[in-house]
C-alpha cells in the first residue's frame, strides 16, 4: 500500500488527492463529507459511516478514533475539531482566556493574536487539528445569547481581531506542527436576529450585507483562512446552507475562496424538521451538495441521502468530489498521512496551561476591563504600589467588602465554551479550581497584607428547571433547562449590607450566568436578574464608596443604584485570571485601559444601541426615553485625564487611491500614565444612498506619561472612506467627509475636521 501515489510526500498535493478520489467509494466520499460527534463513542463512525472528521472527543476518544482510521480501508486520517473559542475549552488545565468580547476591549489586536498562537500551541498537543473560531458575527441585539462570542458591534474592529486570530491559529502555514485550522463563522448575518432569538430569519438585504456583515468575511478569505462555517439563519426565504448567491456568486466567484465550508450543527437536518425548506434528507442532501458544502456537520442521515440522491438522479457520484478534494487537500497540507498528529503527552506536559501561558493571559484580563465611571474613588487607597510578592503596601489598613453573586464564580469568571458550560460530558466540574483567581481569591492575593478582605454572596441570580417543551430537541440534542429569576432573599441582603457597614469600600460583583449564555439562551430582558437590584439598592443605601463590577457575558442594563455608584467596571468573562486582574486594577496596581467594543443600553427596548446607525429616523429620542445609550462605543477611562486638540489634515484634498494623513496633540493631564486608545472615525457628508453617520476607521494606541504632550499622527486610506450603492458596488463617492478624532464614539468627545475626495 506505501506504493500508492497518494501515500507518496513526494508527490504534488493535487496529484495525491486525485489518485485518491479515484480510489474511493461513493460511500466513502459520502462519509468523507460528514462530520459526526464522537460523545456516544467512535468505532461505529468510522466504520459505518467513513467519517472524515469528529468533533466533541473526549481525550480518550480522540486517539482511539484516530488509530481506528489508520487501519480503515485507505488509511485516510481524521480531522479532530473543536470549539476551541478563547483557549482549549475542553481540555482540562489549559489556558482560558477571556471571551472574545473581553478580547476585543483590549483594542490591541497584536495581544489577540498572541492568545490565538497560545491556544494553538496547546490545542496541537491534544491531537485536534481545527478550531471553530474566530466568531465575525456583529453584535446587534444585546438579547441575543451569543454576544459574548463576538467581537463586538464594528465590522472595522471585527476585521482586525478576527484577522489576527486565524494568524495566531494557523501559524507559520500548515505544515507547522503547531498549527491548527482556523473557522471564520458565522457566515454571514447570522447575529441579526429577529428580537434577539437565535437562528432566526435574519431580515438582510443583499446590499446590507455587502455593507457590514462580509466585509470581515472577506478580509480573513483574502488573508488565508482556511476553513468557514456556515449560519443557522435564512435570509429572504432561503437558508445559508442552500445560498448559492451568499456561497458560489460571492465567496466562491467574486472572492475566489478555495478554502473548506462546514455547515453549523444539523444545518442540513434541520432544513428537513424544523425549516421545512426539504420533504427528506434525500433532497436536502442533494441540495447541499450542489450548494457547495464540503463538510456536513452531524447529519448523520446526510450519509444515506447522498448516496440516495445519487441512486435517484439527483446527483452524480462526480459531484461529491469537489467536496471531498477540499477535505482531502487540507489533511494532505496538514500533513496527515506522514503524521497524523496523534495526541503527545510529553508535549502536553511541556506547553499546557504553562507559566508563561498564564501570564499572557493574565495581561489580556487586565487589558480588557473597562472602568466605565469613576468619582475619584479608584484607584482604592489614591493607588497602591506592589512588593516583591506581588502584594500591594499601603500605610493605612482599610477593609473591602466583596460581595455579590459573581465575586466567587469561578465558573461564570470563563464563561461559555469552557469546562463546565455543558458542551463537553467529560469535564463536568470544569477546570481545575486551583488554576482560577476569582475576585474574591484576587484580593485575597493582592490586597495589603493588613487589610481585612470580607465576602458575601448577597443574592442569588437563577433558578433553573426542565423545559416544558421536553427534554430533547426533535434532533435527540438535550434542552438545556430553563432559566427563571432567583426570588430575592432577603438573608442574603442583610449578610450582605452588615458587611458593607464595616468596610472602607464596597465591591459588588453582578451580571449573569451560564444559563443566560449561548446557543437557545437568548433573553427577553437585559435587566440583572435575581435579587441583584436589591442587593445593590441595598448597598448603596449604606453611603459606603460603592464599586460595581460587572462579570457579564455581555452589556446589561444597570438600576440607578449601579449607574450612580462611585465607580464601575465592566468585566467581559475574563478568564482564568480575571479575578486577580479585577483586584490589580480596583487597588491601582495597574492601568485602566480598556475601551468598549459595543454599546450598553439603558433598557432593553432601545435595542439595537450600536452607534453606526443609519441615518434618517424622526427624532433622537423615544417619547418615554433617550436613545442615548448608558455607555457608548469606544467609551473607558484611566487614571487620569487626556486631553485632545489641535486636530489637522495634512492632505485636506485627496483622490481615491490616497491615503488620509491628520494629527493631534494628545496631554496627559493627571499624575498618572495612560494607554490612551485614539479612534479615527469617518463620516461622509452626503452620500448617494442613506449611511452610517460614522464608521470607525483607524485607531492607534499610545502610551502617555504624566504631564507628557504627545502629537500622534493618524492614516486612512482614502479606499476605506467607501460605501455600498444602490447598485450593490461598494465605491468611494467624491465629496466633503469628517474627519472624526478622540476617546471614544460620542459626539461630544470627537475633534473634527474637513477633507474632500476628488474623482
Amino acid at each position: 500500500m506505501s506504493s500508492l501515489p497518494y501515500l507518496d510526500p513526494t508527490l504534488p498535493t493535487e496529484q495525491r488527492v486525485a489518485d485518491l478520489i479515484g480510489r474511493m467509494t461513493l460511500p466513502e466520499k459520502a462519509g468523507q463529507m460528514l462530520q459526526l460527534t464522537a460523545r456516544d463513542g467512535v468505532r461505529h463512525l468510522v466504520e459505518d459511516f467513513h467519517v472524515g472528521s469528529i468533533l466533541h472527543a473526549s481525550p480518550e476518544r480522540v486517539r482511539e478514533a484516530a488509530e481506528m482510521a489508520s487501519h480503515s480501508r485507505l488509511g485516510i486520517p481524521l480531522l479532530i475539531a473543536e470549539d476551541c473559542i478563547h483557549g482549549h475549552s475542553f481540555w482540562q488545565g489549559a489556558t482560558i482566556f477571556p471571551t472574545q468580547l473581553g478580547m476585543a476591549a483590549t483594542w490591541d489586536a497584536a495581544l489577540i493574536e498572541r492568545a490565538a498562537r497560545i491556544t494553538a500551541i496547546e490545542v496541537a498537543a491534544t491531537g485536534v487539528h481545527w478550531t471553530f473560531s474566530p466568531v465575525l458575527c456583529i453584535a446587534r441585539d444585546l438579547r441575543w445569547g451569543r454576544v459574548d462570542e463576538t467581537f463586538g458591534e464594528d465590522p472595522f474592529l471585527i476585521g482586525e481581531f478576527a484577522s489576527a486570530m486565524v494568524r495566531g491559529y494557523q501559524g507559520d502555514g500548515l505544515a507547522d506542527p503547531t498549527a491548527i485550522l482556523a473557522c471564520a463563522k458565522h457566515f454571514a448575518g447570522y447575529s441579526e436576529t429577529q428580537g434577539g432569538r437565535d437562528a432566526s430569519e435574519a431580515d438582510i438585504s443583499r446590499r446590507k450585507l455587502r455593507s457590514w456583515f462580509l466585509p470581515p468575511f472577506e478580509r480573513v478569505a483574502r488573508e488565508g483562512c482556511r476553513t468557514f462555517m456556515l449560519g443557522y439563519q435564512s435570509m429572504d426565504g432561503v437558508p445559508v446552507t442552500v445560498n448559492d448567491w451568499l456561497l458560489n456568486e460571492v465567496l466562491r466567484g467574486e472572492w475566489g475562496y478555495r478554502g473548506t465550508l462546514v455547515t453549523d450543527w444539523d444545518n442540513v437536518g434541520r432544513m428537513v424538521w424544523e425549516q421545512h425548506i426539504f420533504p427528506d434528507f434525500t433532497t436536502a442532501s442533494a441540495a447541499a451538495v450542489k450548494a457547495g458544502n464540503d463538510m456536513v456537520m452531524t447529519t448523520q442521515d446526510f450519509f444515506e441521502g447522498a448516496q440516495d440522491a445519487v441512486a435517484k438522479g439527483l446527483l452524480e457520484e462526480s459531484d461529491l468530489d469537489a467536496a471531498v478534494t477540499r477535505i482531502l487537500t487540507l489533511k494532505f497540507e496538514l500533513g496527515l498521512f506522514e503524521n497524523p498528529r496523534h495526541p503527545d503527552a510529553a508535549r502536553q506536559a511541556e506547553v499546557i496551561g504553562i507559566a508563561a501561558h498564564a501570564e499572557l493571559n493574565l495581561e489580556v484580563a487586565r487589558r480588557s476591563l473597562v472602568l466605565l465611571r469613576n468619582d475619584g474613588t479608584l484607584p482604592m487607597a489614591g493607588g497602591l504600589t506592589a512588593g516583591a510578592d506581588g502584594r500591594a503596601s499601603a500605610p493605612q489598613a482599610r477593609t473591602v467588602a466583596i460581595v455579590g453573586p459573581n465575586a466567587d464564580d469561578a465558573h461564570t469568571q470563563l464563561g461559555d465554551w469552557a469546562g463546565a458550560s455543558g458542551q463537553a460530558e467529560w469535564l463536568p466540574e470544569g477546570h481545575p479550581r486551583e488554576m482560577i483567581t476569582t475576585v474574591l481569591d484576587g484580593f485575597r492575593e493582592v490586597a495589603p497584607q493588613d487589610w481585612t478582605v470580607t465576602h458575601a454572596r448577597g443574592a442569588d441570580i437563577v433558578v433553573t428547571g426542565p423545559d416544558p417543551e421536553g427534554e430533547f430537541f426533535p434532533d435527540g440534542q438535550p434542552r438545556p433547562d430553563v432559566a427563571l429569576p432567583a426570588p430575592v432573599d432577603e438573608a442574603l441582603i442583610a449578610a450582605a449590607v452588615a458587611d458593607a457597614s464595616r468596610a472602607d469600600y464596597v465591591v459588588a460583583v453582578v451580571g449573569d450566568r451560564i444559563e443566560l449564555v449561548g446557543e437557545y439562551c437568548s433573553t427577553a430582558t437585559l435587566e440583572l436578574m435575581g435579587g441583584q437590584v436589591a442587593l445593590l439598592d441595598a448597598l448603596a443605601a449604606t453611603g459606603k464608596p460603592l464599586i460595581v463590577v460587572l462579570l457579564s457575558s455581555k452589556p446589561l442594563v444597570l438600576p440607578p443604584s449601579a449607574l450612580n455608584a462611585a465607580a464601575i467596571v465592566y468585566a467581559a468573562n475574563p478568564g482564568m485570571r480575571g479575578g486577580r486582574a479585577i483586584a490589580e486594577l480596583l487597588l491601582g496596581l495597574i492601568e485602566p485601559g480598556g475601551r468598549l467594543p459595543i454599546s450598553f443600553a439603558r433598557h432593553a427596548g432601545q435595542q439595537p444601541t450600536y452607534y453606526n446607525q443609519v441615518r434618517g429616523q424622526h427624532g433622537h429620542r423615544y417619547a418615554d426615553l433617550t436613545q442615548a445609550p448608558a455607555f457608548a462605543f469606544g467609551q473607558g477611562l484611566s487614571y487620569t485625564t487626556v486631553e485632545y486638540s489641535g486636530l489637522r489634515v495634512l492632505t485636506p484634498t485627496v483622490g481615491p487611491a490616497d491615503t488620509v494623513r491628520a494629527q493631534v496633540q494628545l496631554r496627559n493631564t493627571g499624575a498618572r500614565p495612560a494607554l490612551e486608545t485614539v479612534q479615527v472615525y469617518v463620516s461622509d457628508t452626503v452620500t448617494s444612498v442613506t449611511w452610517a453617520e460614522q464608521e470607525l476607521k483607524a485607531y492607534r494606541q499610545v502610551t502617555v506619561e504624566p504631564g507628557e504632550t504627545r502629537v500622534v499622527e493618524l492614516e486612512v486610506p482614502v479606499a476605506a472612506c467607501s460605501i455600498v450603492d444602490a447598485r450593490g458596488a461598494r465605491v468611494v463617492e467624491p465629496g466633503e467627509f469628517e474627519l472624526r478624532v478622540g476617546p471614544s464614539s460620542r459626539a461630544e468627545d470627537l475633534q473634527r475636521a474637513a477633507f474632500a475626495v476628488v474623482a
